[in-house]
C-alpha cells in the first residue's frame, strides 16, 4: 500500500483505536479523530509520525471541514474514510425521548453523511478511494429497547447502499462492516459476560477482528467490492430468538 491516507472517526478507544493501529501496520498514514481529544492524544502518542490526532465531533459540519483540511495539510491527500464513530443508546420505547432518539441518529447516520460529503472532493481525486462505515447487527435483526439505535443503524445501512451506487462511476468504493457484540468500552463488563454466555463461539468479538475486516475493505484486495455488507458477529445473527 502506498500513498494511502485514512481518516478514522471514533479513534480514541475500542474498535476505532484498533483500526488506526491496523491501518498504520498496512502502510497507511492516518488522521485519528475523536471528540474525546485528550484520550485520543494520549492514545496516538508514541505511534509515530504517520498518525495525527484531530479533534472531531462528527455531528458538526464545521468540524468535519476542519478535520478534512487538517488531514490534507498534514499528509497531502485523503484516500480513505472510516466512519467508525457512533453511540449505543438502549431505552424502552415508552421511555424514549426526542432528544435521545435524535442524538442516536445524529451520531450514527448524520455524522457519516457529513463525513462522506466533506471528504468527497479528496476521494474523487484519489486512486482506489474507499469509504467504510461501521454499521451493526442491529441493522440486520431487531433487538428490544433499540428503537433509536437500531433505526439509526438501519439508516446508515441504507445510506451506505445509496452512496455506493452513486459513487461507483467515480471509482469510489463504499462498504460497511456489521459488528456484533465486541469487547469495547461501549459494553460494560456485565453485558459482555451475558453476551459471551449466549454466543455461538462462547465469546464476544475482539476490536482487532473488526479492524481486520475494515482493513480488508479499505485495501486493494477489495478493489472490486462496493455496496458490500461484511458481518463480523461470531454467528450472532444466525441465532433464533
Amino acid at each position: 500500500m502506498t500513498d494511502r491516507v485514512a481518516l478514522v472517526t471514533g479513534a480514541a478507544r475500542g474498535q476505532g483505536a484498533a483500526i488506526v493501529v491496523r491501518l498504520l501496520g498496512d502502510g497507511f498514514r492516518v488522521a485519528a479523530c475523536d471528540v474525546r481529544f485528550d484520550e485520543l492524544a494520549a492514545f496516538v502518542d508514541g505511534l509515530g509520525d504517520d498518525v495525527v490526532a484531530v479533534p472531531l465531533d462528527v455531528t458538526s459540519e464545521e468540524q468535519w471541514a476542519s478535520a478534512i483540511e487538517r488531514t490534507a495539510e498534514q499528509f497531502g491527500a485523503l484516500t480513505t474514510l472510516i466512519n467508525n464513530a457512533g453511540v449505543l443508546h438502549r431505552t424502552a420505547l415508552a421511555g424514549e425521548t426526542v432528544e435521545g432518539f435524535e442524538r442516536s441518529w445524529r451520531f450514527n447516520c448524520l455524522g457519516p453523511f457529513l463525513g462522506i460529503r466533506a471528504a468527497l472532493p479528496h476521494l474523487r481525486a484519489a486512486d482506489g478511494a474507499a469509504v467504510v462505515n461501521t454499521c451493526s447487527t442491529s441493522a440486520i435483526r431487531p433487538f428490544p429497547n433499540h428503537a433509536a439505535y437500531g433505526s439509526s443503524k438501519w439508516a446508515l445501512r441504507g445510506l451506505t447502499q445509496a452512496v455506493a451506487a452513486e459513487l461507483a462511476p467515480a471509482g469510489i468504493r463504499v462498504n460497511a462492516v456489521f459488528p456484533g457484540p465486541i469487547a469495547t468500552p461501549m459494553l460494560d463488563a456485565a453485558t459482555q459476560a451475558r453476551l459471551a454466555d449466549n454466543a455461538p463461539f462462547g465469546r464476544i468479538g475482539k476490536p482487532t477482528e473488526v479492524a481486520d475486516a475494515v482493513a480488508f475493505l479499505a485495501s486493494d484486495q477489495a478493489s472490486f467490492i462496493t455496496g458490500a455488507e461484511l458481518v463480523v458477529d461470531g454467528g450472532q445473527t444466525l441465532q433464533i430468538g
